[in-house]
């Protein structure tokens, strides 16, 4: 396993995140201990879950499970670089969500709770909260981390302009800010090369991509539709939108001689900004097939006929739209 360290931060974590979406809803318990610890086997030491995850209001089903392996002992919380999150809904009630003080800091003791533990080493921020001040937004996180409770805070799914607002605001008041950003990123979404990537290397966040096989589509789709698995009606139409570039893609992957899985994360270590790609395994197997990504090089002519089939925004803005 590769380590990195998470953005500006002194803090290392695997080059290949954990993600725990699927624990709970897809995955059972016992399969869900089995992929952990065979994580930290691997040397996988960063795991991402949040509040909501097992999409049941209020339960926490995610992060209950990831609480009770926690449990077990033998050293698996220590060895975990835990990152859970706050903002959506869990509760009924009118501060239920969001980002208010009050909310966070209620979000935060629940997850201590249902995690087992009492740190988070990296608190995100799940989406922005255009109706909360920044000042209020801090002096929570401030507390949090004067307690112990947290020791970084990042965000997810925020804009190039949130995350300049926020760590101006933070650097006003002398506290760290974010360290890392959380975002859709893959060689079929790549949006935010526009200004959230610039705006993580200008403001040193380390950035954690998700969805990089774009919900199955740079996963060797067309070959398992040749194979007989069938898709979904939304991963359907999806293909049929996509199917001249990924047939292209895939008769690269076929080239290179390796699974387009693996060539889709290559590509996102390759990309300078990653810190660490989430893989979201439903089963154990699909957990141990990942670290081939770290040792595929692609080499310059490669990266050039990803970007032709997988063409980005054009680099980052200005230039990318005004000229």
């Amino acid at each position: 396993m590769e380590y990195a360290r998470l953005g500006r931060t002194g803090l290392k974590v695997s080059r290949l995140c954990l993600g725990t979406m699927n624990f709970g809803p897809l995955t059972t318990e016992p399969d869900s201990y089995a992929i952990m610890d065979k994580a930290l086997d691997m040397g996988v030491n960063f795991f991402d879950t949040a509040d909501v995850y097992g999409w049941k209001l209020g339960e926490g089903v995610t992060e209950q499970i990831i609480g009770r392996w926690f449990a077990q002992g033998g050293g698996r919380r220590e060895k975990v670089v835990l990152a859970t999150k706050c903002y959506n809904k869990m509760s009924e009630w009118p501060n239920g969500r969001g980002l208010s003080a009050l909310h966070i800091r209620q979000a935060c003791e629940g997850s201590l709770k249902r995690l087992k533990t009492d740190y988070i080493d990296l608190y995100q921020m799940h989406h922005i909260d255009r109706e909360c001040p920044w000042e209020e937004v801090w002096q929570a996180m401030e507390q949090l981390v004067r307690e112990g409770k947290v020791l970084y805070v990042g965000s997810s799914n925020f804009g190039g302009w949130h995350i300049a607002q926020a760590n101006e605001q933070a650097a006003k008041r002398n506290f760290m800010g974010l360290v890392s950003e959380q975002s859709l990123y893959n060689l079929n979404a790549r949006m935010i090369e526009l200004e959230v990537i610039p705006a993580c290397q200008s403001y040193g966040l380390g950035l954690i991509p998700w969805s990089p096989l774009g919900g199955g589509l740079l996963g060797g789709v067309l070959q398992k539709a040749r194979e007989g698995r069938r898709a979904n009606e939304n991963m359907q139409k999806s293909i049929d939108k996509n199917r001249a570039k990924l047939e292209a893609w895939e008769s690269l992957c076929a080239e290179l001689g390796e699974k387009p899985a693996d060539v889709a994360l290559a590509w996102l270590l390759h990309q300078p900004a990653v810190t660490a790609p989430i893989i979201g395994p439903r089963t154990i197997e699909q957990l141990t097939d990942s670290p081939r990504a770290l040792e595929i090089k692609l080499s310059a002519e490669t990266l050039r006929k990803l970007d032709e089939i997988f063409p980005g925004p054009g680099g980052p803005a200005p230039e990318a739209y005004a000229w």
